[in-house]
């Protein structure tokens, strides 16, 4: 695996390293191959557990999860010890569920390595904006449904000068949005599509726990999908869907349902 940057200080290298949405099965040859080659390992919380089954049986695990408000490591933390790690000489594989450049923090820690002259490579994996909607029966584009879809953070950073995700305004201007981390928000979210003039006839699914045997999907309304999520007592980690494309569900999950795991569903 061809690596980048400089390597002026440190004679180990780190792999930024996207593990996907939670099936095993999807993890990319790519990510295997750096999780065999490491001689650390540090993951995140919602990796699959099979991915460390990858690993060298001498090869050092740390635990790196995060939970809103609980948090085994800090970023900055977590990007020092990439670095000290580095620094001895081993290679490290950095496990980020999805894919590290999508939501995730995986470009934050390759800048501070590259900035340090550490050599950082970044492997692409699977994210659960499409995974999830995919193992659900719902596709983000279909051909006179949904020509444009986009997706977006349901969680900003804290400390941000400004608000920078518009949920109503991108509802209007594409046909298709998925908004991850946004259960604990799922309510301003949906006011705020209202208050932008979105239909609340508009169709929305939650797929939590998205590509494993607990999978379950909760399908309804802009104008009832928070009512039904609290009945359904839905938890993080959960896609949402917005679009017309979640018609399409009865028609394709069948496709789906299999790879998607034992799914429940709320309609």
């Amino acid at each position: 695996m061809p690596g980048e940057g400089r390597r002026d200080g440190c004679r180990g290298r780190v792999y930024i390293v996207g593990a996907g949405p939670g099936d095993p099965e999807l993890l990319t040859l790519k990510a295997v191959r750096a999780i065999r080659e490491a001689d650390v390992i540090v993951y995140d919380r919602l990796i699959p557990e099979e991915a460390l089954g990858y690993a060298k049986p001498d090869a050092e695990l740390i635990y790196a999860g995060k939970r809103p408000g609980r948090h085994a490591l800090t970023q900055d933390e977590i990007n020092r010890l990439l670095y000290e790690k580095a620094c001895e000489g081993k290679t490290v594989t950095r496990l980020h569920g999805g894919d590290p450049y999508v939501f995730g923090r995986g470009e934050e820690e390759c800048i501070y390595l590259r900035e340090r002259g550490v050599e950082c490579s970044v492997v692409p994996g699977i994210t659960s904006v499409i995974a999830g909607p995919a193992y659900a029966g719902i596709p983000l584009t279909s051909r006179g449904v949904a020509s444009s879809f986009a997706a977006a953070t349901g969680r900003e950073a804290p400390g941000k000068p400004r608000k920078a995700v518009h949920y109503g305004k991108i509802m209007k201007a594409v046909d298709t949005l998925v908004v991850v981390m946004g259960v604990g928000n799922l309510e301003n979210i949906v006011r705020e599509m209202l208050e932008e003039g979105v239909d609340p006839e508009l169709p929305v699914a939650i797929v939590e726990n998205a590509t494993t045997p607990s999978q379950r999907v909760i399908e309804g309304s802009l104008r009832d999908i928070v009512e039904k999520a609290r009945e359904a007592d839905v938890k993080p980690p959960a896609v949402i869907v917005f679009g017309n494309v979640v018609k399409l569900r009865p028609r394709l999950w069948s496709l789906n349902g299999a790879s998607g795991g034992a799914e429940k569903r709320h309609a």
